[in-house]
């Protein structure tokens, strides 16, 4: 009897044995946030690299050093008319050709938000890494939309195979994979603590410890992973510019006004975006649309490109109060209509040069009544951030980026955060308006 307790008795441990889930090693977890942030860092830096490379290239300026020396602005302006036009015609050719490839022969895209939302649907390699590549060399050759996505995107891809090399929990992969798209805008654009809050702002909607220190990790590896090729750099030049009464009553005045603008800038750009063609009707689509956009760069060498030279001439104050208007028509028509074409990419700097553009147009109404010793820079940089934090649904993120940005001083951030706020409270409030038309309709 006692011979047959036994076998009952290592039986059933043997069966409790088979269903135990392996362990795996303490550090699992930390051990991927860091190298979570390294790839994060290397997926910004080659990515950076590779668009100043075909930039360079593409419009011949600079060739003998990728980082420093003259800017993309610079370039496009000392380039003949009729070659950024060809530019930018190859730009479409590009674009249409590349998208139509990736939608037709590769799996379903997954996007971050989406792979954060859930960790159990993998990002598919080649499709992720063709969009990626397809939104670096189309905004390098001119496109107007942005380059933040691709670096979010290739540092979600690296940390979901970490994620899941390590076998760690879906929890955890859902903060690794965030903190890798974190990490990548980081690198990018050298901005450890917008990484940080776009992390914990947008993806995990948590600014809990669990959420923040892995967060700040893997963006501070990754922004000091880019430093090796990049350098430790602003995006901008800013000069030293102070607050005034002046300033403050004006960002108070304009911040319903950025607010309805931003959201009606939003609502614009997601119609933009389903009603784009999605069969081989984005060949001819993209082609025509960037060819456009060339004939328009032939005029406007400052159109090209997702919006940093626009933003660099406010903040310089060398923008004149008529090319700030015709850009700022010029930029809206553009982006809308690359997104309608078909073509990818992000708006956080599209979206801050209409807000840029925008400030300084407001800002020098605002001067004739009342002038500000800040001048056009402050009128720029506070009507960037504003427009910045609606359109994108990120006022935290959009505050903090513009101090890591331009380097600005810690007062500015009085007429930031009235404008943010005054911004972002009227977009809300569009926000219920349109509800109810729909229910209205209904």
């Amino acid at each position: 009897m006692f011979l047959g307790c036994r076998r009952v008795r290592e039986a059933l441990a043997l069966t409790d044995e088979s269903h135990r889930t392996p362990a795996r090693p303490v550090l699992a977890y930390p051990f991927a946030i860091a190298l979570t942030g390294v790839a994060g860092g290397l997926a910004g830096l080659s990515l950076a690299l590779l668009l100043h490379g075909i930039q360079h290239l593409a419009y011949g300026f600079s060739l003998d050093r990728l980082v420093g020396g003259e800017s993309f602005l610079d370039g496009v302006q000392q380039a003949a008319p009729d070659r950024r036009l060809m530019v930018l015609a190859a730009c479409g050719a590009v674009a249409g050709l590349g998208w139509w490839a990736v939608r037709r022969f590769g799996r379903a895209l997954v996007s971050v938000p989406d792979a954060v939302a859930d960790p159990t649907r993998s990002m598919p390699a080649g499709a992720t890494l063709g969009h990626v590549l397809l939104q670096i060399v189309t905004v390098a050759l001119g496109s107007p939309l942005g380059r933040e996505v691709a670096p979010r995107e290739l540092g979600a891809l690296l940390a979901s195979a970490i994620a899941r090399r390590l076998g760690l929990s879906a929890e955890e992969m859902r903060i690794v994979v965030a903190c890798g798209a974190g990490a990548g805008l980081a690198a990018v654009y050298n901005v450890p603590l917008g990484g940080t809050i776009f992390v914990m702002e947008v993806l995990l909607v948590s600014f809990a410890p669990a959420v923040a220190v892995p967060a700040m990790a893997a963006s501070v590896i990754g922004a000091c992973v880019a430093w090796i090729g990049l350098g430790d750099l602003y995006q901008y030049d800013l000069r030293r510019i102070g607050i005034s009464a002046s300033l403050v009553a004006w960002a108070a005045a304009t911040g319903p006004v950025f607010g309805v603008a931003g959201w009606a800038f939003a609502r614009l750009a997601q119609r933009a975006r389903a009603a784009a063609p999605r069969g081989a009707g984005i060949i001819p689509s993209c082609l025509l649309v960037f060819t456009g956009i060339g004939l328009l760069a032939m005029a406007f060498p400052q159109l090209p490109g997702n919006g940093k030279g626009p933003i660099q001439l406010g903040l310089e104050g060398d923008l004149g109060l008529r090319l700030a208007a015709m850009l700022l028509v010029l930029k809206v028509i553009a982006t809308t209509a690359a997104l309608r074409a078909g073509a990818a990419g992000g708006l956080l700097t599209p979206g801050m040069s209409i807000g840029a553009l925008a400030g300084v147009l407001m800002g020098a109404g605002w001067s004739l009544w009342w002038p500000s010793a800040a001048g056009e820079p402050a009128f720029a940089l506070v009507g960037a951030v504003a427009f910045l934090a609606v359109s994108q649904r990120m006022p935290l993120t959009a505050i903090i980026l513009g101090f890591e940005f331009t380097g600005a001083d810690h007062d500015f951030a009085v007429p930031l955060l009235v404008a943010v706020v005054l911004a972002s409270a009227t977009a809300r409030l569009c926000d219920r308006w349109a509800g109810r038309g729909h229910e209205g309709e209904a």
